[in-house]
């Protein structure tokens, strides 16, 4: 596969007996997982960072993928740590987290983590999306002008597209709604990381997340002043160790 760049493809860090899924987001690569990976790996985990079906590659790979594609990538990376290790926990970046939901919610986890995942985003008219692609195949970010210093981003990691399919924002949407719809089901104990700073999602995502989950164990963690993609921000340090410690006491290590 020709990806976009080296540190856009997925990566499998060995460890110990509990792993560590790590799935990224709508648009990014694997490479917005890898800081998070070797901390976590660092610590003594198991960790693997897949790369989503159409991404990592070109925007015309990504117009043929849909949000089954995602989840089922999902939901096969986990039966097969299930298989070789003592215990796995989903975390994901935004709709990485949407789907690291979906898969506390069908699937026998030992513990989620949700980094910026979104229950409601900040972009308005997405309804409209299907329509918008006859006249406007591509979207391009509004913020693809702001450099990575400038939005204190890892230049190194910050591999994804500078835009997106406009079809596939109405597979974005679906993930969010299928993930807040059976929260009540994610019974395992649950991380939930958002930035004050992000400019992508709304604001109570984060406790939404909390407050409708059926998790007995439950934690917050903000953030202050990175955006969105905050894994590859100054604060990645503080995500690492927080997820850490919150899966030795998840876990019983």
């Amino acid at each position: 596969m020709q990806y976009m760049h080296p540190n856009a493809a997925p990566f499998f860090l060995e460890g110990g007996e509990d792993a560590v899924l790590l799935t990224h987001g709508f648009t990014g690569s694997a490479g917005h997982m890898r800081p998070l990976g070797d901390a976590l790996n660092a610590q003594g985990y198991t960790v693997r960072g897949i790369l989503l079906p159409g991404h990592g590659t070109s925007l015309a790979d990504m117009r043929g993928s849909t949000w089954q594609d995602w989840l089922q990538a999902e939901l096969t990376a986990v039966r097969e740590l299930k298989e070789k290790y003592r215990t796995v926990t989903v975390a994901g970046l935004s709709m990485g987290g949407c789907l690291s939901l979906i898969a506390a919610e069908q699937m026998q986890v030992d513990a989620c983590v949700t980094i910026s995942a979104p229950m409601k985003t900040q972009q308005r008219f997405t309804w409209a999306a299907p329509v918008a692609a006859l006249v406007m195949p591509e979207i391009k970010w509004q913020n693809g002008a702001v450099n990575d210093k400038e939005r204190r981003l890892d230049p190194e990691y910050n591999i994804g597209y500078d835009g997106m399919p406009t079809k596939r924002v109405a597979d974005l949407s679906h993930l969010m709604k299928q993930a807040r719809k059976n929260l009540y089901s994610v019974t395992c104990p649950l991380l939930s990381v958002q930035s004050h700073g992000d400019e992508t999602i709304s604001a109570d995502s984060a406790e939404i997340i909390l407050r409708e989950a059926g998790a007995k164990v439950k934690e917050l963690v903000w953030l202050e002043g990175v955006p969105h993609v905050c894994t590859i921000s100054i604060e990645k340090d503080h995500i690492a160790q927080a997820m850490g410690d919150f899966l030795r006491k998840a876990l019983n290590k």
